[in-house]
C-alpha cells in the first residue's frame, strides 16, 4: 500500500513537472513566433512581390506557419525547448542559434520571392527583440523551475571501480542531480535491493544511479528497479552500446535481434560518399577566402610551413596523411615523441590559438574528405601511436576503426574537451550501431553549436591517457578494479 501510495505521487509529479516543461517553452516558442508574426504583418509582407499577396489571410498564415514550423525543427534539434535538462546559460544559447538560423532560411526564402535583399535592417530588428525575449524569459523561468522543482536525489550504487569519475559528473550538474546516498554492491545483492527499497519508499532518495558492476548483479537489480517502477540510470558497457544499435527481427514466436558483422550497406555508403564530394567542394569554395587568410597569418608570424600532414588512422586502421594548418612551432614535436594538445598548451602559436578557437585550422580536411580518406561524420582519426597506447588500455577502442573517421562526430557533438577516452569510445560506438542518413545531417546541424559553445572547443587534456595507464597499473598491482571495462575484457 506505501509503494503504491509513492508510485503514484510520483507519476503525478513527473507529469505535472512535464506539462509545466512544455507550457513554459510553449509560451517562449509563441512570443518568438508572435514577433515574426508582427513584422510580417507591419513590414514585411508589403515588400514581397504581388502574386502572394493575393492570397490574403491564408497567404499571411502560410509564411507564419512555415517560419514557426522551421523555428521549431531546429529549437528542438539544438535543445532550446529543454528547460531543466540543460543548464541555463546553454538553453539561452541554443534558443538563440536556432533563432538565428530560422531567421537566416526565412530571410533566403522572403528574399528569393521579393527577388531582392529582403529588408535586412527590419530583419535585425526584429532578431534583437527575439533575442531580449529568449535571454529574459529563458533566465526567469529557468529560475522560477528550479525553484519549483529541486535537483533530483540519487542512490548511486557502485563496484569495484573508482566513484571520483562518475561523482564529478552528477557534481557539475548539481542544478538536476545530487548524489545523496551511495552503497557498493559487494555487500550482498539482497541487501542493495532492501536498501533501494527502504530508501525509495521513505523518501532518502528519487532515482538509481547504477555505475560499474558485475552484469549479474546489475540485471538483478534493474529488473527489480523496474518491477517496483523506481526510477535508475544506467551507465552502459560497450555490450550495451552495441545492443543498442542491434535489429529487431521477427522470424519466430521469440524475439530476436541482429546484429550485422558490417557496419553501412551499400546504399548507404554511396549516400554518404556523395553527399562528402558535393558539400566538401561547396565548402572548399565558400571557406576558400578564410582559408587564404589563415594561410597568410601563418606564414607571416614565422616564416614556417603553412600546412602540417600528420599519419592518422581511418577504417580498418588504414593510415593516412591527414592534412591541417599548421597551429603550433614548427618544432612542436622535435624529439618525435606524439603528444596530445592540452588545453594551455605553451606550444601552440598566437596565430594558432585563434585558428584552433574558431576550428578553422581543420578547414584543410575538405581535401581528405574529397580525396576519400575521410568523411563529414564519423570517429576522429587517431595517431597509431597514441591507438595503440589506447588499445593497451581498452581493447575495445580498435572497435571504432569499423567505419571512416570524420571530420567531426558523435564523441565531439555530445562529449566534452575533458570526456574520458572510454566515454568517447562509447559515443562512437554509439553513431557505428546508430547509423542512419538522418542522424548523419542532425550531427552536421548540431557540428554549428560545436563550433560556438566554449565547452567543446577546448583541446584535449594531454593527462588522460597517463591516468588511464597508471590506473591500469594499480589494478594490475592490486587487484583492485579501476579502469572500466565489460567484464569479461577486465
Amino acid at each position: 500500500m506505501r509503494g503504491d501510495v509513492r508510485i503514484r505521487k510520483v507519476q503525478r509529479l513527473e507529469s505535472y513537472k512535464r506539462i509545466i516543461n512544455l507550457a513554459l517553452m510553449a509560451i517562449n516558442f509563441a512570443l518568438e513566433v508572435a514577433i515574426f508574426s508582427y513584422f510580417w504583418v507591419n513590414h514585411f509582407q508589403p515588400s514581397v512581390v504581388y502574386e502572394l499577396r493575393k492570397f490574403h489571410r491564408m497567404g499571411h498564415l502560410a509564411e507564419i506557419s512555415l517560419y514557426a514550423g522551421i523555428l521549431l525543427m531546429l529549437s528542438i534539434m539544438y535543445g532550446g525547448m529543454r528547460l531543466g535538462y540543460m543548464k541555463i546559460a546553454e538553453t539561452v544559447f541554443s534558443q538563440i542559434l536556432a533563432t538565428i538560423l530560422a531567421n537566416i532560411m526565412i530571410y533566403m526564402e522572403l528574399s528569393v520571392l521579393a527577388r531582392q535583399a529582403f529588408v535586412p535592417q527590419m530583419f535585425l530588428a526584429m532578431m534583437f527583440d527575439q533575442m531580449v525575449v529568449i535571454v529574459v524569459y529563458t533566465n526567469l523561468v529557468g529560475a522560477v523551475y528550479k525553484r519549483l522543482f529541486p535537483p533530483r536525489k540519487l542512490l548511486l550504487i557502485s563496484g569495484n571501480l573508482s566513484t571520483n569519475e562518475i561523482k564529478s559528473k552528477f557534481e557539475s550538474r548539481r542544478d538536476k542531480y545530487v548524489i545523496t546516498d551511495e552503497i557498493n554492491v559487494n555487500m550482498g545483492t539482497e541487501k542493495v535491493l532492501q536498501y533501494i527499497l527502504d530508501g525509495y519508499f521513505n523518501m532518502k532518495f528519487n532515482a538509481v544511479v547504477i555505475w560499474d558492476i558485475p552484469v549479474d548483479r546489475r540485471n538483478r537489480i534493474i529488473k527489480f528497479c523496474y518491477a517496483q517502477s523506481i526510477r535508475f540510470y544506467l551507465m552502459p558497457k560497450i555490450t550495451d552500446v552495441i545492443i543498442s544499435g542491434a535489429e529487431e527481427l521477427k522470424v519466430f514466436d521469440s524475439p530476436m535481434l541482429l546484429t550485422r558483422e558490417y557496419c553501412l550497406t551499400m546504399e548507404q555508403r554511396f549516400i554518404k560518399r556523395t553527399i562528402d564530394i558535393v558539400f566538401a567542394l561547396i565548402l572548399i569554395i565558400v571557406t576558400s577566402p578564410i582559408m587564404l587568410i589563415a594561410a597568410i597569418a601563418i606564414k607571416l608570424y614565422d616564416g614556417g610551413d603553412v600546412f602540417y600532414k600528420q599519419v592518422r588512422c581511418t577504417k580498418d586502421l588504414r593510415e593516412f596523411k591527414i592534412l591541417k594548418f599548421r597551429s603550433m612551432r614548427q618544432d612542436a614535436e622535435k624529439d618525435g615523441v606524439a603528444r596530445l594538445a592540452s588545453k594551455h598548451d605553451d606550444r601552440i602559436t598566437p596565430v594558432g590559438r585563434i585558428i584552433r578557437k574558431c576550428r578553422a585550422d581543420e578547414l584543410p580536411q575538405l581535401f581528405n574528405i574529397l580525396k576519400g580518406d575521410m568523411t563529414f561524420i564519423g570517429p576522429r582519426p587517431e595517431r597509431p601511436e597514441i591507438i595503440k597506447q589506447y588499445v593497451e588500455l581498452m581493447p575495445e577502442f580498435v572497435l571504432r576503426t569499423k567505419v571512416k573517421a570524420g571530420l567531426a562526430g558523435y564523441a565531439q557533438v555530445y562529449g566534452k574537451y575533458n570526456t574520458a577516452p572510454y566515454d568517447k569510445l562509447k559515443l562512437d560506438l554509439t553513431y557505428i550501431e546508430k547509423y542512419s542518413l538522418w542522424l548523419d545531417i542532425k550531427l552536421m546541424m548540431l557540428t554549428i553549436k560545436v563550433l560556438f559553445w566554449p565547452d567543446s572547443t577546448e583541446g584535449v587534456e594531454v593527462e588522460q591517457i597517463s591516468a588511464l595507464r597508471a590506473a591500469l597499473d594499480r589494478e594490475k598491482s592490486t587487484g583492485e578494479n579501476i579502469v572500466e571495462t565489460d567484464d569479461d575484457m577486465s
